[in-house]
């Protein structure tokens, strides 16, 4: 058994190391992804709404999809970091992408966690779940980018009006 202990605690330390400041999210989203999973099944008998396998399947996919989406922020984020080589840029870039991935994932789940436990009948303070949407908000609007093909538009349509 410390055979076992020591692995587990050799890869979760490898893994920790790898993921440096996306560790904590990545993290918190395990442990959101699990409680909303458990809440929503508890609150679907609050809703009247049937459980089935079909429908927890679903759930757990959604969840899946949730880790790719991370997945996907980290591949940018190592893209980014290998375009800055090749051009000559010596910069030690985080997985920034990534990060802003699953920090929204993590605050989504919180919605949807308070939500469940509203459904299930459970009293919280008024301000908690407007204040977990200021902070989504907060998030998308940090990472907003605009789209470039209305810059492009717009940069004509300036440029003919001129």
């Amino acid at each position: 058994m410390d055979k076992v202990k020591v692995m587990v605690i050799a890869a979760l330390s490898a893994l920790m190391s790898w993921l440096g400041l996306l560790a904590v999210p990545v993290f918190l989203l395990v442990g959101v992804n699990v409680i909303d999973y458990i809440t929503g099944i508890w609150a679907a008998g609050y809703r009247t709404e049937n459980v089935s396998s079909y429908k927890g399947i679903r759930g757990i996919i959604k969840k899946v999809c949730m880790w790719i989406l991370v997945l996907v922020g980290a591949w940018i984020d190592i893209l980014l970091g290998y375009a800055a080589e090749c051009a000559g840029l010596n910069l030690n870039l985080p997985f920034i992408v990534a990060i802003v991935v699953a920090v929204w994932l993590v605050v989504n789940e919180i919605i949807s966690i308070l939500e469940n436990m509203l459904d299930i009948g459970v009293r919280m303070p008024p301000f908690l779940l407007p204040v977990v949407k200021y902070i989504k908000k907060q998030v998308e609007d940090k990472a907003a980018v605009s789209d470039c093909t209305n810059e492009v538009t717009d940069a004509k349509k300036h440029k003919e009006d001129a």
